[in-house]
């Protein structure tokens, strides 16, 4: 019979050695993950043109630009924009086709004529 000290160690030993083989499945490299600011916006539509993001979106009647902010992200191809909502519109006035809100390439840190595209969900306007 084994004593209980005997049993211990290789207890600890076991444990041991399950956390050296947790700790080897770790990835070399953890990712950061970017804190982004507000929620997704939902879209009715996106326009890129002019060197300028237009953007239109749902408004219970109280939406401006300042609410909004357009995140941009490099990409292989250009520049991702992810339009995000910092403030919730609480007004009681929807308006069904929602607001246009832009920002010019230069508001955006982008170079003229600069391909862009846009990462947001779509919805369909408010009928």
């Amino acid at each position: 019979m084994r004593s209980p000290t005997a049993l211990a160690v290789v207890l600890v030993a076991t444990l041991l050695t399950g956390c050296a083989v947790f700790d080897r499945m770790r990835p070399a490299e953890t990712a950061e993950v970017a804190v982004m600011p507000g929620q997704v916006e939902a879209i009715h539509a996106a326009a890129i043109a002019d060197d300028q993001a237009v953007f239109w979106v749902s408004s219970n009647g109280c939406t401006q630009k300042a609410d909004l902010t357009p995140v941009v992200r490099s990409a292989r191809d250009g520049a991702v924009i992810t339009l995000r909502r910092l403030k919730e519109d609480r007004c009681g006035e929807p308006l069904p086709q929602g607001v246009e809100v832009s920002w010019s390439f230069r508001e955006l840190g982008l170079r003229p004529g600069a391909r862009v595209t846009v990462e947001n969900p779509y919805q369909l306007p408010r009928t």
